[in-house]
C-alpha cells in the first residue's frame, strides 16, 4: 500500500474534537403500510430518487409521487411487477412480504456477496458493554493495513471483496478499542472509525442508506473519541456524504448536508496544517461534498463558492493525491465542476469540460463515476452513440459500480424503451445484467 495511501494516525494533541451529531434514520417500516407507502419506503432505502423510479418505469415523478401520496392506485398487475424490478425486489416482496425481514438486496448479487455478515456486525451491540467475542489482541499495525485493503476494494469499485473484507476488520477494530490503553487506544479509536467510514461508503454505492447512516454514525463517534483531527474530518466527509445520498428524497437532508459541512468546514480552517497534504485533502473533499448539495438545491452561487475555496486547497496541494483515499487534488475538483453543472442543468458546460478531462490517473472509482456523468450528459443532448460508449466502457471497468448505480440504470432503460437501440447486443446484454429486461 502506497504511503499517500496509508492513514497517518499519530496522536495529534491539544485539539478537541467536535460533537458527534445524530443522524436521521430511515428505520423500519410498520406492516400496515399501503402498496403506495411500500413503494416510498423501499425507494427511500435505497435512495432512490423519484424522478428515477418515475422514469425506469415509464410514468412522470408527479404519478409516483400521487401513487407514494395514496392519492391514485395502480391498477395494473404488470406496473406492480416492474416497480418491484427496479426496486429489487419480487412483486410479492413488495405486495405483502414483512418489511422488517427484507434486506434491500439490488439487481447485482455479486456486490452484496458479504452484505448480509456486514448488516449482522452493525447490528451487534456487544462490544459496547467489552463482551464481545473472545479474539486476540489485536496487531494494530495489521489492522491499518486490512482496513486499507478493504478501501483499496472501495476505489477499485469492487464491492463484493469491501463487503466481504469489512466485518473480520470492524470486529478486530472492537476488540483492539476494549483491550488497549492509553495512546494505543485512541489509534485503535481511529482505526475503528475509519472502519465504519469504509463500510459507509460502501453502503451508500449498494444502495444500504439505513446501514450506511449506521456506519457513518458510528464511525463518527469513535473519531471524536480518538481525539485526531483528520479522523473526525474524515468522518464528517462521511456523515455529509450519506446526507447527500439520501437527499434526494429528503430536501432538509441537503440542510444538513451543507450544515455539516459548513461546521466541519469551520472547524478544520482553523486547525488545517497548510503544508500538510493529508489536511489539504481532507479539508478539500469536504468541500467538494458541499458543492454537489448546493448544485442539488439549485444554489448556484453557493456551489460556486464551495468549488472556488476546494480550486485553491487543490492549487495549495499542487498534485491529484490519494491521502486518505480522499482521491483529491485538481483533478477531482474539474470532476466536480462536470458534476455540479449537470445537477444544475449546464449540460453544455459539462460536456465541454468533462470531455477535455484526463482522469487516467485517478482510482477507477473516480474514473468511472465521471464516465457516467458524460454518459448522462451525451444522452441529454441526444449523442446515443457516445452516450453508450462511455456506458460500456464503465462497464468493463467496473461492472459492480455501473450495476449499482442510478445513471447507468435508467439510460439503458431509456435506451430499451426507445427500441433505437434494440439491435445493439451489447447494450442488450447489458440491460439483461442489470436485470432491466
Amino acid at each position: 500500500m502506497e504511503a499517500n495511501q496509508t492513514a497517518n494516525l499519530e496522536s495529534i494533541s491539544g485539539v478537541t474534537a467536535p460533537v458527534s451529531g445524530t443522524l436521521m434514520n430511515v428505520g423500519t417500516a410498520p406492516e400496515t403500510l399501503t402498496l403506495g407507502e411500500r413503494i416510498a419506503y423501499y425507494r427511500k432505502r435505497r435512495g432512490t430518487p423519484q424522478a428515477v423510479l418515475a422514469g425506469l418505469v415509464g410514468r412522470t415523478e408527479n404519478w409516483l409521487s400521487k401513487v407514494e401520496n395514496n392519492r391514485i392506485e395502480i391498477d395494473k398487475v404488470s406496473m406492480i411487477g416492474m416497480l418491484a424490478e427496479n426496486l429489487g425486489l419480487t412483486w410479492q416482496q413488495l405486495l405483502c412480504a414483512p418489511i422488517a425481514d427484507q434486506p434491500a438486496s439490488g439487481p447485482w448479487p455479486t456486490a452484496h456477496d458479504g452484505l448480509e455478515q456486514l448488516r449482522t456486525t452493525l447490528a451487534d451491540y456487544s462490544h459496547l458493554t467489552g463482551r464481545g467475542s473472545a479474539l486476540e489482541a489485536t496487531d494494530l499495525d495489521v489492522l491499518k493495513a486490512q482496513i486499507g485493503d478493504a478501501w483499496s476494494a472501495y476505489q477499485d469499485s469492487r464491492y463484493a471483496r469491501a463487503t466481504r473484507l469489512l466485518p473480520p476488520v470492524i470486529a478486530a477494530a472492537r476488540n483492539a478499542v476494549n483491550t488497549q490503553t492509553g495512546e494505543a487506544k485512541a489509534t485503535a479509536l481511529g482505526l475503528l472509525a475509519m472502519a465504519y467510514q469504509g463500510a459507509a461508503m460502501v453502503l451508500t454505492k449498494v444502495g444500504e442508506s439505513d446501514l450506511a447512516w449506521l456506519a457513518a454514525d458510528r464511525g463518527l463517534s469513535a473519531a471524536n473519541q480518538s481525539d485526531n483531527l483528520l479522523i473526525c474530518g474524515s468522518l464528517y466527509r462521511s456523515v455529509a456524504h450519506c446526507l447527500l445520498a439520501t437527499a434526494q428524497f429528503d430536501t432538509g437532508r441537503l440542510d444538513a448536508a451543507v450544515g455539516v459541512v459548513d461546521n466541519a468546514a469551520t472547524f478544520l480552517t482553523a486547525a488545517t496544517d497548510r503544508s500538510n497534504p493529508s489536511h489539504l485533502s481532507i479539508y478539500g473533499t469536504l468541500l467538494l461534498v458541499g458543492s454537489m448539495a448546493a448544485a442539488r438545491a439549485g444554489d448556484r452561487a453557493a456551489a460556486k463558492t464551495y468549488l472556488g475555496k476546494a480550486e485553491k486547497v487543490a492549487l495549495n496541494l499542487g498534485y491529484d493525491g490519494n491521502h486518505w483515499w480522499t482521491s483529491f487534488g485538481p483533478t477531482t475538483v474539474a470532476m466536480h465542476h462536470v458534476s455540479t453543472a449537470l445537477e444544475l442543468g449546464d449540460v453544455d458546460t459539462a460536456l465541454t469540460n468533462g470531455s477535455r478531462l484526463d482522469t487516467s490517473a485517478l482510482p477507477i472509482e473516480r474514473r468511472v463515476r465521471h464516465k457516467l456523468d458524460l454518459a448522462r450528459a451525451h444522452h441529454e443532448r441526444g449523442y446515443r452513440d457516445e452516450a453508450v460508449s462511455l456506458l460500456l466502457d464503465a462497464d468493463e471497468l467496473a461492472p459492480e459500480q455501473v450495476g449499482s448505480h442510478y445513471i447507468a440504470r435508467s439510460l439503458v432503460t431509456a435506451w430499451i424503451k426507445t427500441g433505437r437501440e434494440g439491435a445493439s447486443r451489447p447494450v442488450a446484454d447489458l440491460a439483461q445484467r442489470l436485470q432491466i429486461v
